[in-house]
């Protein structure tokens, strides 16, 4: 029996160990997708406090009830921080972070730590599949040779004829956080391995768990489709962004023309303007590929351009709330405002790369008394880009602010009160749509 028959074998038989590297936003649900196709899962993670928590039954993402992870410890889920268990899984699916430095060059330490620390333990026949949104080209050019310098294991290549070896592939994540209309399993697992063995051992795996799964003719051909569609969204929100500001100097409402184009049924799909971007893919991608395509001597313009107009966004809500306060004759400077919402999404309980924060962060530059109110997060500390270090402000003390900047549209909130409750109410998302108020200033 070929490597590849066997590994099917174990898939479909549901014999297999899945492995999931990194338990934050994307290992977890991923965790629990494969416990729920059958399969047994280890998941590993560097921070004990998460091992700790999933091994007494406790979530500590938002999203997932605790219900879901007592189900899946009694499914075959276990957490562990001991990476040398990992070498008796079948399958090794990285989920870990690839963040910016401050020069928007790839952090690629998560990385590259990881499969350093991991490559001791991989053995023949095992799967390794990076997940991790990266440059065209990481898989082959940094995680086969870390796993073959540090490994005991070759990584098989396209002319090895011996099946003794470790299988390499990419599949990058495709979450959607909020989205409860489209199943996981249904959006489709796009892949490509190092050689055709890989592939199509990735795709048995992912069959397994997804509807659909489409196969690229490399790793690197993956790596790519998932920056194209992370700048798809950033150039066109970018694009969007820069209209409202032109659609407010002509007192036009961008909001009503993008439902109106909308109409169209071709030709147009609807983006919308906001104080910024926020999450792990869209600000952070595209720079990745704009850092990659300088080691070929290319330019991406439209990137460029695209990271600057949302890049400048909450620095744009800041300047407005200024002169709004100054038509109330309140300077910025001795201002009170209240930032509604700090995570980066509707819904969400997640800070990362939330324009909310650099807007806090502004208005503190300027002066101004800054306080912040947000359902999903009672206290917000310090992170990789920020230091708040305070509490959520209770919405009963909207009265004493001299603005209320909306910055992140929770569902809870009840916009009309939290108008009617202020003195001057900042809309950047278009939530106070159909409330009519001298109040309020939408940008």
């Amino acid at each position: 029996m070929s490597l590849v028959e066997e590994f099917r074998t174990r898939i479909e038989s549901r014999q297999a160990l899945i492995g999931i590297i990194g338990l934050g936003y994307v290992g977890l649900p991923l965790a629990l997708e494969f416990v729920t196709s059958g399969f047994r899962v280890l998941g590993f993670d560097i921070d004990s406090s998460k091992v700790e928590a999933l091994s007494a039954g406790r979530s500590y993402i938002h999203r997932i009830e605790a219900l879901s992870i007592v189900q899946a410890r009694a499914h075959g889920f276990r957490a562990t921080s001991d990476i040398a268990e990992l070498s008796e899984c079948d399958a090794l699916l990285l989920c870990v972070p690839t963040p910016l430095l401050a020069n928007h060059e790839p952090d690629m330490s998560y990385v590259t730590s990881t499969v350093e620390a991991l490559a001791p333990h991989v053995c023949n026949g095992q799967l390794v599949v990076l997940e991790s949104t990266t440059w065209p080209g990481t898989t082959a050019e940094l995680v086969v040779p870390t796993l073959e310098r540090l490994g005991p294991a070759r990584v098989l290549r396209t002319d090895d004829a011996d099946d003794r070896g470790v299988m390499v592939a990419f599949s990058p994540e495709r979450e959607d956080p909020g989205n409860t209309t489209t199943p996981r399993r249904a959006i489709p697992k796009v892949l490509g391995g190092f050689d055709q063995r890989a592939t199509e051992c990735a795709a048995a795996l992912y069959s397994a768990v997804f509807e659909r799964t489409v196969s690229m003719s490399s790793p690197a051909a993956a790596e790519m489709t998932k920056l194209l569609e992370n700048i798809y969204r950033g150039v066109n929100i970018a694009l969007v962004n820069e209209l409202k500001q032109l659609c407010l100097a002509m007192n036009l409402d961008i909001w009503e023309i993008i439902d109106a184009a909308a109409t169209k049924p071709f030709g147009f799909q609807a983006f919308y303007p906001g104080p910024g971007i926020g999450g792990h893919c869209i600000p952070v991608d595209p720079f990745y590929l704009t850092w990659r395509a300088k080691q070929f001597g290319q330019q991406t313009r439209f990137i460029e351009l695209a990271g600057e107009v949302n890049e400048a966004m909450p620095a744009f809500v800041v300047e407005t709330t200024r002169r709004a306060l100054e038509r109330n004759h309140i300077a910025l400077a001795q201002a009170k405002v209240l930032v509604l919402g700090v995570a980066y999404k509707r819904d969400l309980d997640d800070l990362r790369e939330s324009p909310a924060l650099t807007v806090i962060q502004l208005f503190e530059q300027a002066g101004a008394d800054v306080s912040y109110n947000d359902p999903f997060f009672d206290k917000v500390g310090t992170g990789r880009k920020y230091a708040l270090e305070r509490t959520s402000t209770p919405l009963d003390q909207v009265s004493n602010f001299d603005a209320v900047v909306l910055t992140t549209d929770h569902s809870s909130y009840d916009y009309a009160a939290l108008v009617e409750a202020s003195k001057l109410f900042i809309d950047t998302r278009n939530a106070t749509r159909g409330i009519v108020s001298d109040k309020i200033i939408r940008c």
